[in-house]
Parts: structure tokens; sequence; C-alpha cells
């Protein structure tokens, strides 16, 4: 059975950071979404684990990083200046890829068959 496990997840104010690792088999492309109550699973980043490409959402970049520790079986996702509207359940996902369309890139929750339990992310003041 495949086993991904986040954490780090918690409470801050904005402006705040946090960092999610997720401990687990190490697949070619993995990936971080999000989801908050009554909305569809919302890809936020993905790396592939072989080299440098990667994949943030729109609302994230120059605020998340996604990054690989291969040596600990690890892929964290770095957030900084956090705002309310990161509030979500944090989701690590295995094995997928980035899409890339004509004029935009991202990932598919459907892409992407390991999951883990996911962490909860709240940023309020």
């Amino acid at each position: 059975r495949v086993e991904l496990v986040e954490s780090g997840g918690g409470s801050v104010q904005p402006g705040g950071s946090l960092r999610l690792s997720c401990v687990g088999p190490i697949y070619t492309c993995m990936g971080w979404f999000r989801q908050t109550p009554g909305k569809e699973r919302e890809g936020v980043a993905a790396i592939y684990t072989g080299g440098s490409d990667t994949y943030y959402h729109d609302s994230v970049k120059g605020r998340f990083t996604i990054s690989v520790d291969k040596a600990k079986n690890t892929v964290y996702l770095q957030m900084n200046n956090l705002k309310p509207e990161d509030t979500a359940m944090y989701y690590c996902a295995g094995d997928g890829a980035i899409t890339r369309y004509s004029n935009y890139d991202t990932i598919l929750e459907g892409d992407f068959p390991y999951w883990g339990q996911g962490t909860q992310v709240t940023v309020s003041s």
C-alpha cells in the first residue's frame, strides 16, 4: 500500500509562513493540491523530481516553493506571505504530471493516483 504522509500544517496570521512536508515514495512527478469545503480540489504546485521543472498556480507564484529531498523521501511546500485565501486542507499527491496547454500549465487531480490524508492550513488574524 502506497503511503504519503503530510505534516506541517497549522494556524498562522496573514503574512506568516509554514513548511509542509510529505514523506513517502518519491515519484517522477509530485504535487500539492488544496481543497476548501464545497469546492473542487485545486492544484497548487508540482515538481518533476529528476530535474527542476516545476508548476505553480498563479495565486501562489512568488510565495510558495516546492522542493524534494530524495535522501529523506520528502517533498516540501514552503509557503511564505500566507493569505486568508490560502486556508485549506493541503494534500500531497504522487505519480502525476504537469499538463501543458498552448497558453497555460496546470496539474489535474485525476492524473495523480497516490494521495496523502491531508494537513490543514488556516490563515487568520
